[in-house]
């Protein structure tokens, strides 16, 4: 039988792959997708969902969300929560963009008080955000300055006059990890961070302006800060070279740290090591760092965005009300709580294109939101709609407080290019009234909006499957990208 003929329907929207699938399978798999995309679903993202839940100390499901498709080791849309006491941590189940994410700020600006300098606006935007392939940030950091920005994340951006005390409130681990230790990371990892700090990046990294469309929670999106007709700002972008080059130093120690404890893995790109082992915490510590170098380049990417503001529309930021609504991260393994077989255990999660989603009362949560779940924001692709969501009880229970994270490819980049031409992409946006600036033509065509799955179709499984609720459609303006 093949896999997807395993598959059984445990209720509208969510599926579940047996654990006598494969012997060495531990726990079942767990896929939220709607009838349609089941059918499409690729072979191999399901069998990494088997192959996830082999490893040891996996809690509950190995578990797949909307957006599913395959990648290194884990599938990206997968989610693993591991026993902190006889578990383990694998470094293809983050990725290699640490904490790649999306932060959200609000504006009490209107669409008609935007569009007539809009054009201008994106042009200011593109000069004071960089981007591109190994872009560079703004600013030239100073001798071991980049091991406090990999210690303290935000809080050091903060600490620089990069945007408001206030906005660390409103970021996911409040922007730092506290257990990230910077002497441990690579001189390499940090050569490539020290001049990305403060850019945006390529592929699928964007900046956007966009409208609130529409609201379907109204009490949700009084707690959230969001009017429809409102303009806010949507950053997607994550730890750059540092990162990638954190989770490359460690996917060869793994490699060798799993054969020397003697792990049984179906597949040696889950490789792994037991999460009180020198070499987990080693990556830990080192991933946490990478995690804060990404809130601490969406930090600075807040305040160039303020500041962009202010120039063109010649008011203060806090006139216009350019606060943070939250931010969100992607990839990452956190030390989390949940209640397993009913009872509270510590699990190491594992979230790899996946966007927490904790429901109502978690400390974890700003106050301000403690009584609807955190804001869950959702990216569409260039030129689609994107969503804000609110966590829930239920994602706490079925999926360690886990929802979808994006559109998700199904095309590679190289046949998104013989497929699409930059040019026409331009003009399809320009069409909708979409301002776009790029830094490359072929990264328009690689983003292409048909090179992904329909977001509207992602967020709409994850509401209907319950595992994060529907607030507010945004819609783009305007974009830059690399």
């Amino acid at each position: 039988m093949s896999i997807k003929e395993s598959l059984e329907k445990v209720r509208d929207n969510v599926w579940e792959l047996p654990s006598d699938y494969k012997k060495e399978m531990r726990v079942p798999g767990r896929l939220y997708l709607d009838d349609e995309s089941i059918k499409d679903i690729e072979e191999g993202a399901l069998e990494q969902v088997a192959n996830v839940a082999c490893m040891p100390g996996i809690q509950g499901a190995s578990i797949a969300m909307p957006d599913i498709h395959f990648g290194y080791g884990f599938s990206i849309g997968g989610v693993g929560a591991f026993n902190y006491n006889n578990g383990v941590v694998s470094p293809g189940g983050v990725g290699f963009d640490i904490n790649c994410g999306v932060r959200m700020l609000r504006t009490n600006l209107s669409e008609d008080e935007i569009k007539p300098k809009l054009k201008e606006l994106t042009e200011v935007l593109f000069k004071n955000i960089p981007s591109g392939v190994g872009s560079k940030g703004q600013i030239r950091l100073k001798d071991n300055e980049i091991n406090e920005v990999l210690d303290y994340g935000a809080w050091w951006a903060v600490e620089r006059g990069f945007g408001w005390e206030e906005d660390l409130k409103f970021l996911e681990e409040n922007g730092r990890m506290k257990e990230a230790e910077s002497a441990i990371v690579s001189d390499k990892a940090k050569k490539r961070g020290i001049p990305q700090l403060g850019s945006l990046g390529s592929g699928n990294h964007f900046l956007e302006v966009q409208k609130i469309d529409e609201i379907y929670d109204e009490n949700v999106a009084k707690a959230f800060g969001l009017e429809a007709g409102s303009i806010a700002i949507m950053i997607h972008s994550g730890s750059r070279g540092c990162g990638h080059q954190i989770c490359s130093d460690y996917l060869r120690k793994m490699d060798k740290a799993y054969r020397n404890y003697k792990i049984n893995l179906p597949d040696r790109q889950l490789a792994c090591a037991p999460i009180d082992s020198k070499e987990a915490q080693s990556y830990l510590k080192s991933m946490a760092a990478g995690a804060n170098y990404a809130w601490a380049n969406r930090q600075m990417m807040s305040h160039w965005i303020r500041q962009s503001f202010e120039e063109v529309f010649s008011r203060d930021a806090e006139d216009m009300g350019m606060t943070t609504i939250y931010d969100v991260a992607h990839n990452i393994a956190k030390k989390e709580v949940h209640k397993v077989k009913g009872s509270h255990m510590e699990v190491l999660v594992h979230r790899k294109g996946a966007t927490r989603a904790f429901g109502p009362g978690r400390r974890e949560i700003p106050k301000e939101y403690s009584s609807v779940g955190q804001p869950v924001l959702i990216p569409g692709t260039m030129g689609t709609a994107s969503y804000i969501l609110h966590g829930t009880d239920l994602a706490m229970e079925e999926t360690f407080g886990s929802t979808a994270h994006g559109a998700g490819r199904v095309l590679s980049r190289t046949a998104a290019k013989k497929q699409f031409t930059a040019e026409q992409i331009e003009k399809d946006l320009n069409a909708k009234g979409i301002h776009v600036k790029a830094n490359s033509a072929p990264v328009l065509a690689e983003e292409a909006p048909d090179a992904y799955k329909n977001v509207d179709s992602v967020v709409k499984t994850s509401h209907d499957a319950g595992i994060a609720k529907l607030v507010a459609k945004v819609l783009p303006l305007a974009v830059t990208k690399g």
